[in-house]
């Protein structure tokens, strides 16, 4: 019998139609990102309409990926687009070195 493997969790915002922000935790966010579009996602994003991924955070556990989850929720709606902002600019200044 082959080991199980640990499955890798992430914490995830969105940015939706309305131009509200969620924050989720999946550990697949295509196919998350997917549901929350075809309005199977949640009743919030049902509502307002999920349009884009804008961060993502690997976590090496569903607890991890919570407590973060709870973390971020609990932040204004500007701390969150700074921590979108943030991960942009260390994507790009990484990219290219």
């Amino acid at each position: 019998m082959a080991p199980k493997t640990k499955a890798m969790y992430f914490t995830y915002l969105l940015q939706c139609k309305d131009g509200t922000v969620y924050t989720g935790i999946t550990t697949d966010v295509r196919r998350r990102f997917e549901e929350h579009k075809n309005g199977k996602g949640g009743r919030y994003t049902g509502s307002r309409k999920a349009q884009k991924i804008l961060y993502t955070e690997k976590h090496k556990d569903r607890s991890s990926a919570l407590k973060r989850e709870a973390q971020i929720k609990s932040w204004r709606r500007e701390k969150k687009l700074e921590l979108v902002r943030k991960n942009k600019h260390e994507h790009k200044r990484h990219k290219y070195h």
